[in-house]
């Protein structure tokens, strides 16, 4: 990577981590939160001013941010501490950081909606010289699921052609008005670096841009984002994909600054950089909510014990369990940047 895509990579993965702390801040200040800090980065303090109640600082390491609110992590009799609001005000507070990760990969799944030619649909236009796939399918066909999950726009069929591990897939689709079930669909594969994956043989239908269909494909894009990100997270767990697969902070920026190089001119290079950006906004999103301790996810599962028990675990039991959690995604960040700086060299 060049310097330049270096410094465009970081401000990229620096908005990912300010437009979290940001929904954490705004859903605080609405809900009436005292929030003590706002902070980009971990670490020492680079900058730092007061305005109001708030300190707002930039600091050293950019690998992370905050937004402290007062009584979130200790006791406290202020009347606008966390845990002294209404339960909702406090898992709207909570859950906002994500909301505003997935709403920005919305935002910029519409750009690139808006930016194409043609609208995609999931409708087979023609086949490529050579098509083995045109056995089965035929022009005109709109696909509707694949291995029986369902089919909104190409980039499900994509999500789907990446899992497959051999040559055939089944497959449903829409015929002249008949809904037809289609065994042991037949693509060739290409391996590349050790990975084997399906040929795409066809290219679909596009219709003109209105901005109906510009939202909808981005909402259904978001969607398909949200499904690779889950089934991602399952693969690691399951063992489909290996531990060393895995990327942190420096792996990320990697990944942005590659998107951004790749381009052959600058508008592709932008293209491609929203495109990873989105995909990245979108992961952050879900693993935040992820029900592990010191995650968002682990804070809306003490606040909906809450909710059922009519009284909040005690504050104590919920910073041990947190800080706990919060040690090991610290090794488990510091494992995997090292593994990040060894697959850089």
């Amino acid at each position: 990577m060049t310097p330049v895509t270096i410094i465009i990579a970081l401000l990229a993965f620096g908005l990912l981590i300010f437009v979290h702390e940001l929904g954490h801040f705004l859903a605080a200040k609405l809900g009436g939160i005292q929030v003590n800090e706002f902070a980009l980065g971990m670490g020492p303090k680079l900058i730092s001013f007061v305005r109001g109640e708030t300190r707002y600082s930039l600091r050293l390491f950019p690998i992370g941010g905050f937004c402290a609110m007062e009584g979130a992590d200790e006791e406290s009799d202020n009347p606008r501490a966390f845990n002294k609001v209404r339960l909702y005000k406090r898992v709207l507070a909570i859950a906002a950081g994500s909301a505003m990760n997935l709403l920005l990969g919305f935002l910029l799944l519409v750009i690139l909606s808006a930016s194409s030619n043609l609208i995609p649909t999931n409708q087979i236009g023609r086949f490529h010289e050579g098509a083995t796939s045109s056995q089965w399918l035929m022009e005109g066909d709109a696909i509707t699921r694949i291995n029986g999950s369902r089919v909104r726009t190409p980039n499900d069929i994509l999500y789907q052609f990446s899992r497959a591990r051999y040559g055939t897939l089944n497959m449903e689709v829409i015929r002249d008005g008949e809904r037809i079930q289609l065994e042991g669909v037949t693509f060739q594969m290409r391996e590349v670096d050790g990975v084997s994956f399906l040929i795409w043989d066809f290219i679909f239908v596009g219709v003109p841009r209105t901005p109906g269909n510009v939202i909808a494909n981005a909402a259904n894009w978001t969607v398909t984002v949200i499904r690779m990100v889950w089934g991602s997270l399952m693969d690691l767990v399951t063992g489909r994909y290996g531990f060393n697969q895995i990327s942190g902070p420096i792996g990320v920026t990697s990944v942005i600054g590659d998107a951004v190089a790749s381009g052959a001119n600058a508008w592709e290079g932008f293209v491609n950089l929203l495109y990873i950006v989105s995909i990245i906004t979108v992961n952050l999103g879900v693993f935040n909510l992820l029900p592990f301790p010191a995650l968002d996810g682990g804070r809306l599962i003490f606040l909906g014990i809450e909710a059922v028990r009519r009284k909040p675990a005690p504050l104590k039991f919920e910073a041990a369990v947190n800080a706990a959690g919060l040690i090991l995604l610290i090794g488990l960040i510091i494992v995997v940047t090292v593994n990040d700086v060894f697959r850089l060299f």
